[in-house]
């Protein structure tokens, strides 16, 4: 085990950060992806220090496969841009730099101060950096080239203690950024992570703070839910801290209005979540009909509603009106809601027609051109003039 070391105050010499090498953290060289060396590569030749952060290194060291690798350096936005054609600066108050690489996009963010509190916009250093990360799992650095991790507030600890510890001060965390508290029961649920006594109950006094949140975040927040193969986990856990009711308001009242009505629903999770794991790549509106089946379903008598005067396309519109205002805050594509809608019909016998989109609809076959017959050749006639006149 290594170390850091650093100056206080007075100038003496104190520890600021373990450093832990690959005997010790165990992180297989062959799981960081190619392109983000590249540029942790290309960063460090220019003469900058480049990091992968977040939790990415925590999914490393538990053994997952990371879905992104968010990079830190000290390089400023600019500099950046000028090593990587193949990027765009981004943000406004404080400017990331996302680098391209075909389909995928990778996040390069510069050190950030904390001088301004944890969602300061100042660019700062590595020892001010790790101290607005929210919890401690995610406050780690990896060096992949040195193969080392750098941990400056017992990330390493807490991960194989399974403990989720704030590296902000519980004061102030949540009043910072609400959507903290969706990534602490998320990590809790995911990382099988025990949630100190002190945070839970922090929680659950700041659930309120969710009604600030935009739809915009919510949406994102929750389809990461949805796509993360663990809804039924994160869900319960937003349920026992008093989150759900401001993440899904209706959904929330469907569920407390009965015991019957929660089993059914969370049951429904599970099957998403088996969905989500057996097919990867599965269309969200595939899982969208997890969540809305049990909604749908105590709507109406739909076996009297398909012998009543409404059509099936009059029942459709109602029923993905009363759909697409069930899901809010959340705010899907348009078409997956659509598809869902359609699909929990058609299982309680609604059956609607499904208009053929214009890109694919049927051309009409093209007129056949009239064959017109050759025009007699026309004939000169000479006047005692000596002009010419055409005749036909």
């Amino acid at each position: 085990m290594l170390y850091r070391y650093g100056k206080d105050k007075n100038g003496r010499l104190i520890k600021k950060a373990v450093v832990y090498t690959k005997e010790e953290h165990l992180i297989p060289f062959d799981k960081i992806d190619s392109d983000a060396l590249q540029i942790i590569h290309r960063l460090k030749d220019a003469g900058y220090t480049a990091y992968i952060v977040g939790g990415a290194v925590r999914d490393l060291i538990v053994g997952n496969t990371p879905k992104d690798f968010d990079i830190v350096t000290d390089a400023t936005p600019s500099k950046i841009k000028r090593i990587f054609r193949n990027s765009r600066i981004i943000g406004r108050r404080f400017r990331l730099v996302h680098v391209v690489f075909g389909p995928k996009i990778f996040e390069v963010s510069t050190f950030r101060s904390n001088e301004e509190g944890s969602v300061g916009n100042e660019f700062g250093t590595i020892e001010q950096d790790v101290m607005r990360r929210d919890f401690t799992m995610n406050a780690l650095y990896y060096d992949p080239l040195q193969e080392q991790v750098i941990d400056y507030v017992g990330g390493m600890r807490d991960i194989k203690k399974h403990i989720l510890n704030p590296v902000i001060s519980l004061d102030c965390i949540f009043v910072d950024d609400p959507v903290r508290m969706l990534r602490a029961i998320k990590y809790s649920a995911t990382t099988h992570a025990k949630m100190p006594f002190s945070l839970r109950r922090k929680i659950r006094s700041s659930a309120g703070l969710l009604s600030q949140v935009s739809p915009s975040r919510l949406t994102e927040e929750l389809l990461k839910i949805i796509n993360s193969g663990h809804s039924y986990d994160i869900i319960s856990e937003a349920i026992d801290t008093d989150l759900f009711m401001y993440l899904q308001p209706a959904a929330a009242a469907m569920i407390f209005d009965s015991k019957e009505k929660e089993f059914a629903f969370m049951s429904n999770l599970k099957k998403m979540d088996e969905l989500t794991r057996t097919e990867p790549g599965v269309r969200l509106g595939k899982k969208l009909y997890y969540l809305i089946y049990d909604f749908i379903t105590g709507l109406t008598d739909w076996e009297k509603e398909t012998e009543n005067k409404y059509s099936p396309n009059e029942l459709y519109a109602k029923t993905w009106t009363e759909c697409r205002n069930f899901v809010l805050p959340m705010n899907p594509q348009r078409r997956e809601l659509e598809f869902a809608v359609k699909t929990v019909l058609a299982d309680l016998g609604v059956n609607i027609k499904i208009s053929v989109p214009k890109a694919t609809a049927e051309k009409p076959a093209p007129k056949k051109k009239k064959k017109h017959k050759p025009r007699p050749a026309a004939e000169k006639v000479i006047t005692a003039s000596g002009t010419v006149s055409v005749e036909e």
